[in-house]
């Protein structure tokens, strides 16, 4: 390891917390506040080591919400700014979350998903936080959430994580879950010249008309730090453009709460990202994501050599929801097929989009993940 960046270039054996947490580095993340947690302490681990060789900030907080509100400070400093946790943890950062997309704070919150509820599984794989992921802090926004299926992936989308909270001043969420964090795979890391880094928008108007929530066209304002010379005010509360509160103002909720939606919404088609394999005459299509489109992968290839027209749909982006791509895909087949670590949470919103078309759900809780063989079994019950 060096001193001053993210690991030397070239390829790396890795596992996933630990490609998570360089991948931050790479995009400049210079301050982790955290609690430990499984599966998310490695990523812990790894960066109290990592940013003191940067003249970074590591703190260890008390529990997850008092990390959640230093990495809003630190965000607001003009640092870049993470957390990581799993379920519980999850669950705790919530009131905080909502703070940062009511501040309009960019950073990344990264969960480890495991079996839940409560403390649940703490060493097993689940994928049940992903409706939290969009609905778990109180009131309506926007949101990103992401989610890896590879070491390589842990290393690649927790860098897009930064770059998207710079770019639409929102929290963003890496949505891993324990296998892919734990797993050891080979990541290749490119010159530092080579990777996409984007920083927040700053202000360009004299410091005096400075509105700290004056959207921009693309619906995000510019955004001054702390110490950079600007006066202004932020708050939780309902506020205008200059940031003070207009608590009793129903116009002033509605637009900020729309624009607070809409800058996420009316953008999706920059933000979402899928991986499509053998759509293109598919007759069957399986959507899955994280760890089991691994698996979905290995079915889809399995039945196509038995004759079957089947496809994938690997979501990358859960949040905002590709709704386009499912629709599209539903116009031609004949059944969906959607596996998932949970009881059905990214299944309604296949059914939603699919508007008619057969959704086969494919439920596993506490156990391994799918395996080719059952998710290949649910493909041929739809010929």
């Amino acid at each position: 390891m060096t001193g001053n960046r993210a690991l030397l270039s070239g390829a790396h054996f890795l596992n996933g917390d630990v490609a998570c947490a360089e991948g931050a580095i790479t995009a400049g993340c210079r301050f982790f506040a955290g609690y430990p947690i499984t599966p998310a302490t490695e990523i812990a681990e790894h960066l109290s080591q990592r940013m003191p060789e940067l003249g970074a900030i590591y703190i260890q907080m008390e529990d997850e919400i008092a990390s959640m509100a230093a990495v809003i400070g630190a965000s607001y400093t003009g640092l870049k700014a993470m957390t990581a946790t799993s379920g519980p943890g999850f669950s705790l950062m919530q009131e905080n979350i909502g703070l940062a997309v009511m501040t309009e704070a960019p950073c990344v919150i990264v969960d480890i998903m495991r079996g839940g509820p409560s403390t649940g599984q703490p060493t097993l794989p689940g994928q049940q936080d992903v409706m939290q992921a969009k609905w778990g802090s109180h009131g309506d926004y926007g949101i990103i959430a992401l989610t890896p299926s590879s070491v390589q992936e842990m290393f690649d989308l927790t860098i897009e994580a930064f770059n998207l909270s710079e770019t639409y001043r929102v929290p963003t969420l890496l949505m891993g879950d324990e296998i892919v964090a734990h797993m050891w795979e080979k990541v290749m890391i490119p010159p530092a010249e080579k990777v996409k880094v984007v920083n927040r928008k700053k202000p360009s108007v004299p410091r005096e008309e400075y509105m700290p929530f004056m959207p921009d066209d693309d619906l995000v304002p510019p955004m001054a730090c702390f110490g950079e010379g600007y006066h202004f005010h932020a708050t939780g509360l309902t506020h205008n453009e200059r940031g003070y509160p207009q608590t009793s103002s129903s116009e002033v909720q509605s637009k900020l709460v729309r624009r607070l939606c809409e800058k996420i919404s009316k953008n999706e088609d920059k933000i979402i990202k899928v991986e499509e394999v053998m759509l293109e005459d598919a007759n069957v299509v399986v959507v899955a994501y994280g760890i089991v489109a691994r698996a979905a992968l290995s079915a889809v290839r399995k039945a196509r050599q038995s004759g079957i027209r089947a496809g994938l749909l690997r979501l990358i982006t859960l949040w905002p929801f590709p709704e386009k791509h499912v629709a599209k895909i539903a116009e031609h087949v004949k059944a969906i097929v959607v596996p998932e670590m949970n009881c059905g949470q990214m299944t309604r919103e296949v059914e939603r989009a699919a508007k008619g078309t057969p959704v086969i759900f494919l439920s596993k809780l506490g156990e391994d993940p799918h395996t080719p063989a059952e998710i290949l079994e649910a493909i041929r019950r739809t010929n």
